[in-house]
């Protein structure tokens, strides 16, 4: 299993996207290394299909998918129990986990 977090420096919520990741690896027993992949440029985002930081990848499958045409950097929010956040959360990455190994 291949698990990006891709970024970009400029985030202020990719830390805690990356934190709620290793948990959720952690609450369903995965071992994985999380591969860090820092997006430099509209160009790197282009590219790497970035939607917005954080960015997780399972073996190159976005987690939460959208079709895009454009791509630029830009940090990414998702909706949550809780409300609009700047990163997913524990249970959230729980399911989303499930279900890839489920592909």
């Amino acid at each position: 299993m291949k698990i990006e977090l891709l970024y970009f420096d400029g985030c202020p919520s990719w830390e805690s996207g990356l934190e709620n990741l290793q948990a959720a690896l952690q609450e369903e027993g995965i071992t994985a290394v999380v591969e860090m992949v820092k997006v430099e440029g509209d160009q790197d985002a282009t590219r790497l299909k970035f939607l917005g930081s954080p960015h997780i990848r399972i073996d190159g499958m976005d987690l939460w998918h959208e079709e895009r045409e454009m791509y630029s950097l830009s940090c990414r929010i998702y909706s949550t129990p809780e409300g609009i956040k700047g990163f997913p959360t524990v249970p959230m990455l729980r399911e989303q986990l499930r279900k890839s190994q489920q592909v």
